[in-house]
């Protein structure tokens, strides 16, 4: 049991050390972290995407999870990983529309921009598992936990890598949906601070 707190500590700060090194960018007066896992530049490692997956997929009970939902677009690549590793199937919230029959239309709204997510290929009484690069506000998040149930399905879990500010507790706030994340960090200007 030590070796395999050891193995899970060293992800965790891989994970830490990795979003404090990372660039800072302004978008109109919001201030951004520049990530591999939330950007996709500067370049994602494996081991990087390895040490995420795996966090996740130990805090998971795979035998309650039907099928896998990655939020576009870096929700892409660790659902992925997830899917490849767990043998679960996966959907994608899309930011186009395919007017496939069945398809949700979820407006979002986070600290940067506004939109629509699409979910399509989610069964009644599937129990599903959501993953998520970043949540800052909850405006992309709030509104996809909402759906996922208004349509029948139930939010089995939910997995998120970076949680800043304060979105993820204003979710709590609102619902009984398990909600969990990685790292919580907190930005203080063009700083990155790693809350335990």
């Amino acid at each position: 049991m030590g070796e395999h707190t050891t193995t899970i500590d060293m992800r965790v700060e891989l994970l830490k050390d990795s979003v404090v090194k990372a660039p800072v960018v302004w978008k109109e007066g919001y201030p951004y972290f520049v990530h591999p896992l939330s950007d996709g530049v500067p370049r994602q490692s494996a081991e990087l995407l390895g040490a995420a997956r795996d966090l996740i997929s130990e805090g998971v009970d795979w035998d309650s999870i039907d099928i896998i939902l990655g939020i576009e677009a870096m929700g892409i690549p660790l659902a992925a990983a997830l899917c490849l590793s767990s043998g679960k199937p996966l959907v994608i919230g899309r930011k186009r529309q395919y007017g496939l029959p069945g398809e949700i239309s979820i407006d979002q709204s986070t600290g940067y921009s506004k939109g629509e997510i699409f979910l399509n290929d989610i069964e009644q009484n599937a129990r599903v598992l959501i993953v998520d690069d970043v949540v800052s506000t909850g405006g992309t998040l709030h509104p996809i936990l909402k759906a996922v149930e208004a349509n029948g399905a139930i939010v089995q879990d939910c997995w998120i890598v970076f949680e800043k500010g304060e979105g993820m507790n204003k979710i709590r706030a609102s619902g009984g949906w398990p909600l969990n994340s990685l790292v919580r960090i907190e930005m203080q200007n063009d700083k990155i601070i790693v809350l335990e």
